[in-house]
């Protein structure tokens, strides 16, 4: 359809080494405060997102992560990774609800088959031509790919909320959940300045805890009240 342009395969060397990024060899490290406020709220999104996606894959595999190996060693794990990361001057480090999805698609659970593809994948980084190929995949491509992991990954954490007996026919309910979603894949962000911008999956993590603050009937979220109990 002449949407692919195999050119840059053919100029791409076969062997290439990645851009390695090396404290006091490469750089100087120095601290700075707007990249700190643009970071933080990230790092807190990574732990929402880490534990929406372990009980999502609790429901996918059948076992119960949250207990075992426990949430607080996951979450102690991407603490650790994300405080490594940002020395090196990466991004903070989650678990990726993409990569739940492709659990859930494929069904394949080994952690040997995921450690391998992981070599695999770092290993295929110094193979110029590889990296060159994976950059001709068209957008629509990618878009398609991309609906249906996200799609997937939603699916799951409605399923997850019927599982467990969440009213959503409850307005307090409906109107998180909801604005979550919306704001989530919506594309809706703010402009804190020229240099921070809150969007995404940040947003509606913010936005979603805050609403849970100041809504009323807190205890019917928490099943401590019914809904029914003010009108008995």
């Amino acid at each position: 359809m002449g949407v692919i342009d195999l050119t840059p395969v053919r100029e791409a060397p076969i062997f290439a080494v990645p851009d390695f990024i090396i404290p006091f060899v490469t750089y100087t490290p120095s601290f700075n405060w707007q990249i700190a406020a643009i970071m933080v709220p990230i790092a807190v999104v990574t732990i929402s997102e880490h534990i929406g996606d372990q009980m999502v894959l609790s429901k996918v595999v059948g076992k119960n992560f949250i207990k075992k190996p426990g949430l607080h060693r996951s979450l102690f794990g991407d603490g650790v990774a994300t405080m490594i990361a940002s020395v090196l001057g990466g991004p903070p480090n989650t678990t990726y609800g993409e990569n739940i999805g492709v659990l859930a698609i494929t069904r394949v659970f080994s952690v040997f088959v995921i450690g391998g593809a992981a070599v695999l994948a770092m290993t295929l980084a110094f193979f110029g031509k590889f990296a060159a190929l994976i950059q001709t995949i068209p957008t629509a491509v990618m878009g398609g790919v991309s609906i249906l992991l996200f799609g997937v990954i939603a699916s799951s954490g409605l399923r997850m909320l019927i599982e467990n007996g969440i009213n959503m026919g409850l307005k307090r309910n409906l109107i998180i959940s909801s604005t979550i979603l919306v704001i989530g894949i919506g594309g809706a962000f703010i402009q804190v300045s020229d240099e921070i911008q809150i969007a995404g999956m940040a947003l509606a993590t913010i936005i979603g805890i805050v609403l849970h603050l100041i809504l009323p009937d807190k205890e019917v979220s928490y099943g401590t009240k019914s809904m029914f109990e003010d009108n008995q």
